[in-house]
C-alpha cells in the first residue's frame, strides 16, 4: 500500500475547466493571510487569527507541505486544498481500525464562495488522490451549522458515518471512497 510520505510532491499542476491546483509559492502569502484573517472563513473554522499576528508569523511560501494544494483563478490563488494529512487517532471520528485516514479540507476566499469553485477543485483532488493513493478513504468532518460545507460534502459523494460534538460544536462526519463517481451525487 502506498503511503502519504511516499508521494511525490508538488505533482504536477492540476487543470480543470477553470482552475489550476498548484503547490504554494511565495505570491501566495497575502491570499493565505487574508482567508485566516477573514471572519467569514472564521466562522466555522474556530475563528478568523488576527492580520497583524499572520503577518509577523507567516512564512515566505504558506502552505508548502504535501498534500496542500493552493486553487488559482485567472493566476490568483482563491484558496486551498489539504488532502494527505491523517486524521489523528485520538479524535473522535474514524472509519477504520486505528484511524489515521487522509483527512479533506479546504478553505476559500468569501468572494469566491457560491460560483462552484470549492466543488471543482475537490473533485479534482479526489480524483488525483485516487491516482495516488488507491482504495483508500477520505474523511471529511464539518460543523452540522455549515449548510455550505455539508452540501459540498453530498455533491462529492461523502456518506454521512457520525455526528458528534468537537470543539465546542456538533460536526458531520462522512467518507468518500474512490469507488464511488466525484461530483456527481445530489
Amino acid at each position: 500500500m502506498t503511503r502519504p510520505g511516499s508521494v511525490a510532491w508538488p505533482p504536477a499542476p492540476i487543470r480543470t475547466e477553470r482552475l489550476v491546483l498548484r503547490g504554494s509559492e511565495a505570491r501566495d502569502r497575502a491570499a493565505f493571510i487574508e482567508v485566516f484573517a477573514s471572519p467569514e472563513v472564521g466562522a466555522y473554522t474556530g475563528g478568523a487569527a488576527p492580520r497583524a499576528e499572520l503577518e509577523r508569523s507567516a512564512p515566505e511560501v504558506p502552505g508548502q507541505r504535501p498534500g496542500l494544494f493552493v486553487v488559482e483563478l485567472d493566476g490568483a490563488m482563491i484558496g486551498f486544498i489539504q488532502l494527505l494529512d491523517r486524521r489523528a487517532a485520538r479524535r473522535p471520528g474514524h472509519v477504520r481500525p486505528g484511524g489515521e485516514e487522509a483527512e479533506l479540507g479546504y478553505m476559500f476566499l468569501p468572494q469566491a464562495w457560491g460560483r462552484g469553485y470549492a466543488a471543482e477543485a475537490c473533485a479534482a483532488a479526489l480524483d488525483w488522490f485516487t491516482g495516488v493513493l488507491p482504495d483508500e478513504p477520505v474523511v471529511l468532518c464539518a460543523q452540522t451549522a455549515n449548510g455550505r460545507a455539508l452540501r459540498l460534502a453530498a455533491k462529492l459523494g461523502f456518506t454521512e458515518v457520525a455526528r458528534f460534538e468537537e470543539y465546542g460544536a456538533d460536526q458531520w462526519f462522512g467518507v468518500w471512497s474512490s469507488a464511488a463517481p466525484v461530483g456527481h451525487s445530489a
